[in-house]
This record gives structure tokens, sequence and C-alpha cells, in this order.
């Protein structure tokens, strides 16, 4: 039997034993709790919220390294071809818009979300399968949510609470749980896991379903947040680790570091369509010095 048919039958023994532990748990009521909003408020505060308000547009770089197995497991959502480094656009001024423009060994792939659709191209080749749409707006709605963290969630939560605490990377956290709808990507819902600091109220963690596709239905990923750094007066992360938390513990998805950003540049939603960025979305995202 080759390794990756055995991953993929230790991928459904997990799925049958539940991997218990490892997922998200469901919340007994809807609705937020007091304690549980106090918590998430503060963290937003921390994180600059004053100046997060104040950003129109958000232009940043990644570049990261991909796990080869997760590769082989879910090559769709993966695409690992044409994922290695992106620039990628926010527009916050309304309703929000994502753009991104994902470079590899396989060309460039341009993607623009919108919160009602989702278009995908191929070297400047529209892309109409429903799995690779589905799984295009899945990662750009997770890449907002990891750039954005706690302000995420500052609307639109069906329920919202405080349900533990947990050490993470040597900081005490409290835990919320939160549930969207819709969740990420094409999901009705999903649910988070947010690990917040006690100290600093930083987010320094965050574990979610992944419900927006059928082939990760029942699957749970998190990831870790390091290296922050303060600019345009909000608190960025500039290293994200991913790892699988159902139905594979621990098995690591993604390293990548946020390598450029610049704000406001006044970028409109028809200059982050395809073949690729154009006007104010063209230039890439302003090179992060190194810290000294």
């Amino acid at each position: 039997m080759s390794f990756v048919r055995l991953l993929c039958l230790s991928l459904t023994l997990f799925f049958l034993a539940g991997c218990a532990g490892r997922g998200v748990p469901q919340p007994l009521a809807a609705g937020e709790t007091a304690a549980g909003r106090a918590i998430l408020a503060a963290s937003a505060e921390a994180h600059g919220l004053a100046a997060w308000r104040q950003l129109r547009d958000i232009s940043v770089a990644y570049e990261g390294e991909w796990s080869g197995v997760v590769g082989k497991l879910q090559p769709t959502l993966i695409d690992a071809a044409f994922r290695q480094g992106s620039e990628e656009r926010l527009l916050l001024d309304g309703s929000p818009i994502v753009g991104q423009s994902h470079r590899g060994p396989g060309g460039q792939k341009q993607v623009l979300r919108t919160v009602d659709e989702v278009h995908v191209s191929y070297a400047g080749q529209p892309a109409e399968n429903a799995e690779v749409r589905a799984a295009a707006a899945l990662v750009a709605d997770g890449y907002r949510l990891f750039l954005s963290g706690p302000f995420y969630f500052l609307s639109g939560n069906v329920h919202l609470e405080r349900i533990d605490d947990a050490w993470v990377n040597g900081h005490h956290c409290d835990i919320l749980l939160v549930v969207r709808r819709p969740g990420l990507g094409f999901a009705t819902e999903d649910r988070f896991l947010l690990y917040i600091d006690r100290q600093q109220r930083w987010l320094r963690r965050v574990r979610f379903t992944l419900d927006g596709l059928v082939s990760t239905q029942g699957a749970v990923a998190e990831v870790d947040f390091f290296d922050h750094r303060r600019i345009a007066g909000v608190l960025w992360p500039t290293r994200y680790y991913e790892r699988l938390k159902k139905p594979i513990p621990n098995l690591p998805v993604h390293d990548w570091r946020l390598i450029g950003l610049d704000v406001d540049r006044g970028m409109t939603a028809e200059e982050l369509l395809a073949p690729g960025f154009s006007g104010r979305a063209a230039a890439a995202a302003q090179r992060l010095e190194s810290e000294q």
C-alpha cells in the first residue's frame, strides 16, 4: 500500500473515531455573552481598533512553504503549483473585497472575492470548476480572517462566549467560542476558537472548522500568530503557522510570512480584476524592513 493511500486510510479512521478534544465544540445556545464580548473588545483595542477603523485598503505580500503531504491530500485547496507566494489587496470601504494574485511554478492565479461571489483565473483564463471556485473562496476568506484578527469577529457572530483557558506558545490565553453564518467560503456555518492572551490581549491562535468544501467537511485546522509588528497604528502578525487538528492531529500544513504591507492607496475593485492588478493596486506591497 502506498504512503498516500495509508494517509487516506488514516483520515478515514480518524473521522470515524471523532478525534475527541481536537475539534471545535457546538455551543449550547445562540447569542453573545457579556464576558466573551468584553474579551473580544479588549483584544480589538489592543490590536489598534481606532486605527483599523480609519483604513480604507490594505496591500500585503506573503511568502511561505507548504507541507508536501497536505498538498497530496488536498490538491485543489492547496493548489501548490500556484500558491507559493502572493500579492493580496483588501478593500474595507463598504463590504470587504479581497483580491489575490498568487504565483508559483505553475504560473499566476488571480482571485477576486466579494461578499457574494468569487472569480478565479489562471494565466488570465477564467476557471469555472465549482470545486476550484469554492476552494478559492475559502482561502480568500481565511486570509482575510488571519490578517484582520479580532476585527473579523466584531460583527456577524451567531454565538460568542468564553469557554476555557489554555497556554499557547508560553502565553496564558482565554478561549472564545464563536459561531458565524455564513462561514468561510461557501460554508453555511463555521465555528472558531479564539485564543486571546490574558496579559496583552493579542490573538495568539485561531482554530476553525473547514466546512466550505465537500472534501474538507468535518476537518479542523488552527493557525498560530507570531512576530507581531505595529504598522499604521495596527498590530499585525508577520509569521503564521497552520496545522491540522482533525482528522490528523498536528499535521503541518503551511508556514508563511508577511513580507510586505502598506495601506490606503485608494484602490477600487476594478483594479483587482484578472489578468492582474492594475492602476493603484499594481505596485508590490511595500517590503517590511528587518527589525534590528
